[in-house]
């Protein structure tokens, strides 16, 4: 992916939106997370960040071609995203405790594509559980079950 492209794109956005926010890359083990810190951070990330969603949205279907395989294109807003990324993790993790301990299968969702692959990958980390997407919805559940 050429990071600068996409940073510079972002930084065209929210400056038309006439937002004082900053963007910058950060390279992750899993692809590139955009950055966006200013005075005008909490307009993307009131309403549960649906404004953030939207241009997360939107930048995905833009440089989805130059992604290469199992690169991820993450749009972050004072660290809204990645918080709620640790969140659903740690909830992942301790439903899958839970699955292990009692043998009962536990429910998490409904959950959108991005949010379900943080859930998977919390969950193979475990070994001892197994999870899968359900629903034929955009927003799937995910169910955290003993292997």
């Amino acid at each position: 992916m050429a990071t600068a492209d996409i940073t510079e794109f972002v930084q065209k956005v929210v400056d038309a939106m006439d937002l004082d926010l900053e963007a910058s890359a950060e390279e992750m083990p899993d692809g590139i997370r955009i950055n966006l810190t200013g005075e005008d951070g909490n307009m993307l990330i009131r309403r549960q960040g649906e404004a953030l969603a939207a241009l997360q949205h939107i930048v995905a279907a833009i440089f989805r071609h130059e992604a290469s395989e199992g690169r991820r294109l993450v749009v972050d807003c004072m660290g809204y995203r990645k918080g709620k990324d640790d969140e659903l993790r740690q909830m992942a993790l301790f439903l899958g405790g839970k699955a292990k301990d009692t043998g009962l299968a536990q429910e998490i969702g409904p959950l959108n594509p991005y949010e379900r692959r943080i859930v998977h990958l919390a969950i193979a980390e475990l070994g001892t559980v197994t999870s899968e997407s359900i629903g034929d919805a955009f927003e799937k559940t995910v169910i955290i079950s003993v292997k």
